[in-house]
């Protein structure tokens, strides 16, 4: 996995859920705190999700074959969904079902002290965790939003974990709130209420994950920015005049499809035309590193066909890729 691919982030993240998971089970089994059950499997889900996305990075790093010629650059994005299912499906559901249940019979908690200090370890670990993943995609980030980079990121680790991470840090907040408040009133519907938030946190956020996900498995585009750096390369001004429509999409994260119809004169020879279609393919790689399939056709331009083509379509549709 390349480095954009967050792989420190996801170690992290690995070594300090497993660690904390060990502890939270260990606080569960002394105080019977149903938040702290519910964070237990939480944090081994989040293991389970870092382990598969470093399987999906391992995977995707596989030579192209004649049944997938163009690589296995996706399994990237296939492992990042089934993150969002796990993350849903084992932390989100089973910390709702566990709440429902704390609230309908509660209790109070017996060694509270297990919980509270188990908890205040986690937010330590699980900052340690974020904070490596804020630093790696402020690397990637720009300045872009971080709204923006969850959802643009072509990559899917660092979005993962940067999810899952600040989803933690919130429901150990939500599970310390719990704790502390069935001490406080000695009545244990707190830490079911508790439990139930964590829970609808963790579904929220496996949500967004999923649909994110859910996108690039369906094939996006290359971005704004690295669209006009293609388009731009393209067209030297001697023999290719111009773009006359052009298609992008990503293999994998660092992996991009070109496909784009230009324009030639018509008196140029196939030689010349064939040496202009080589020095544009150099040029859009050295313009856009990751463009590593790159399909060009040469088409004679006719404007007056072209302005009744683009009377009843949408131009913005045959020039930006999208």
């Amino acid at each position: 996995m390349s480095a954009s691919g967050g792989t420190k982030a996801i170690v992290a993240a690995l070594g300090a859920n497993l660690a904390i998971a060990a502890a939270k089970f260990v606080a569960f089994a002394f105080s019977g705190s149903s938040s702290m059950l519910a964070e237990g499997v939480h944090s081994i889900a989040d293991s389970g999700n870092q382990g598969l996305l470093l399987l999906g990075g391992k995977k995707a790093k596989r030579a192209a074959t004649a049944e997938h010629p163009f690589g296995y650059g996706r399994e990237r994005y296939i492992y990042g969904f089934l993150v969002s299912i796990v993350l849903f499906t084992i932390g989100g559901v089973f910390a709702l079902y566990e709440g429902y249940e704390k609230i309908h019979e509660p209790h109070e908690l017996d060694n509270w002290f297990w919980p509270v200090g188990v908890l205040v370890f986690a937010i330590i670990a699980e900052g340690f965790s974020f904070r490596t993943a804020i630093k790696e995609s402020n690397e990637l980030r720009g300045k872009q939003t971080w709204t923006q980079f969850v959802r643009r990121a072509k990559a899917p680790e660092l979005p993962v974990v940067l999810l899952e991470d600040f989803g933690a840090l919130v429901g150990l907040v939500l599970a310390l709130g719990g704790v502390g408040l069935t001490l406080a009133t000695g009545n244990g519907v707190w830490d079911g209420i508790g439990t139930m938030c964590i829970g609808a946190l963790l579904v929220l956020i496996a949500l967004v994950l999923a649909a994110e996900t859910k996108s690039l498995l369906l094939g996006e585009a290359a971005g704004p920015e690295q669209v006009a750096k293609i388009r731009e390369a393209i067209v030297d001004g001697e023999v290719v005049t111009r773009v006359i429509h052009m298609r992008t999409l990503h293999l994998g994260p660092e992996e991009l499809l070109v496909a784009a119809k230009i324009a030639v004169r018509n008196d140029d020879t196939a030689a010349q035309v064939a040496q202009a279609i080589d020095a544009a393919e150099a040029r859009i790689r050295e313009a856009v590193p990751i463009a590593r399939v790159i399909y060009l056709e040469p088409d004679i331009y006719d404007e007056t066909a072209a302005a009744a083509t683009t009377a009843t379509a949408d131009p913005a549709k045959n020039t930006d890729g999208h």
